[in-house]
């Protein structure tokens, strides 16, 4: 299981920032979940699909739609992926809302594929 960090807000598809600030902050976001997701010893089973659970443990109660938080995501995804050392293509995804949390969390289990 890996724990990683709320996606900054930047990063929605409802924002409407400039494109350098979004890059900014998705290079940064995808090498902070590269980073956790090798500390905390997560290796890619070996099989060809690999289920990805994610569970997005939003910062507020306030309403989110779950399209919104997997595409705020994406980098975060990418960094798994480059952590594990495997292309995302491979990656099965399972997406759910839990409760809110302190800040936002996002929970990541990486397991083989069964289906």
């Amino acid at each position: 299981m890996i724990v990683l960090p709320w996606p900054p807000s930047v990063l929605s598809p409802n924002a409407r920032a400039h494109w350098s600030k979004k890059s900014r902050a998705a290079k940064s976001y995808r090498r902070d979940c590269y980073l956790l997701t090798r500390a905390a010893g997560v290796v890619a089973p070996d099989s060809a699909r690999i289920s990805l659970i994610i569970e997005f443990c939003p910062p507020d109660r306030r309403h989110r739609d779950d399209d919104n938080m997997n595409a705020a995501f994406k980098s975060g995804r990418d960094g798994i992926a480059d952590a594990l050392g495997i292309n995302d293509s491979r990656f099965v995804t399972t997406v759910s809302v839990g409760e809110p949390v302190r800040g936002g969390a996002v929970i990541v289990k990486v397991l083989p594929f069964v289906g």
